[in-house]
């Protein structure tokens, strides 16, 4: 940790054991908080006002999503393709297939500033290979292939304030990558943004706050950790489990750090020194973020 970085603590507010709690997302619409269980192919929803949690039932994992133009709509990146999903119905509009033939599912995801929805993928075998890719869906329903490194595992795709750069990474390079990324959706200038100092864990989900600080989720390391916009870590988050893999700042000042969390590859054991793994935790670091960007196209 940084000498001036300061340091703050997680408290459980779900516990709602997932296997792989993901894909954290505050709707500044409603007021709700919601996540995804990759593995439990299910979709969760929070609202602080009666502190009930809810769920869909998803056709297969469900690995992202992006609040919609239209709120009564997600926009699902499934472990195999891409859908609108009806929150009052339930209905699925399936979009297109992505990498069909490859051993590969969807992962990581974030709007841009136009509304234009980005997103990762990840290797399904093992060890994992950098096979994936990284890819944009855009107003229109096009998919489209950014010219940036095959990542094994994608991870940390957020956008800084005035959307002029891109962050990603491929997680088990444990560093943060970012470019310079253009209204137009071209990328250039790729360039290491910031690697993990620790010795543990490696970088998974992330946020950005108005004063352009990326808050970063790190996988096996118990923390969430910021960096500034030049890179430098500012403040930490201790979590009280070992995988924390995604972030949001939420609740009515967008004051309020939301952390989800996993319990897939924790043993017996493990688990029972660890039994809030895969809830969903939050912190009040004293930063404030911005209303999630929502997907602009629509269904047809």
């Amino acid at each position: 940790m940084s000498t001036t970085s300061r340091s703050h603590r997680a408290a459980l507010l779900i516990d709602a054991k997932c296997t792989l709690g993901e894909g954290a997302t505050w709707c500044a619409k409603t007021g709700r908080f919601y996540w995804t269980d990759i593995e439990g192919a299910r979709l969760w929803r929070y609202d602080p006002l009666d502190g009930r949690s809810t769920f869909w039932r998803m056709p297969e994992r469900l690995a992202t999503f992006a609040l919609c133009a239209d709120p009564h709509y997600l926009l699902l990146g499934l472990a195999t393709h891409l859908a609108f999903f009806d929150l009052a119905t339930g209905e699925m509009q399936r979009i297109t297939d992505v990498e069909p033939g490859l051993n590969t599912r969807v992962n990581d995801g974030r709007c841009d500033r136009q509304g234009r929805f980005v997103f990762g993928t990840k290797d399904e075998g093992s060890p994992v290979k950098p096979v994936g890719g990284f890819y944009r869906v855009n107003h229109d329903l096009s998919l489209e292939r950014l010219p940036l490194p095959a990542p094994a595992i994608s991870n940390s795709i957020a956008f800084s304030p005035d959307g002029a750069t891109m962050y990603y990474c491929d997680s088990p390079a444990r560093e943060i990558r970012a470019c310079d990324y253009r209204v137009d959706g071209s990328v250039a200038n790729d360039r290491v943004f910031t690697a993990l100092t620790d010795t543990t864990g490696e970088p998974d989900g992330s946020t950005v706050d108005r004063d352009g600080g990326l808050w970063n989720a790190q996988w096996g390391g118990n923390r969430v950790v910021r960096y500034g916009p030049d890179g430098v870590e500012t403040e930490r988050i201790d979590v009280p489990t070992v995988q924390p893999s995604c972030v949001a700042l939420g609740g009515a000042q967008l004051d309020t750090l939301y952390i989800t969390s996993a319990r897939i590859g924790l043993d017996a054991t493990a688990l029972a020194g660890d039994s809030r793994a895969g809830g969903v935790f939050i912190a009040t670091p004293g930063r404030r973020g911005l209303p999630e960007p929502v997907f602009q196209g629509v269904p047809a």
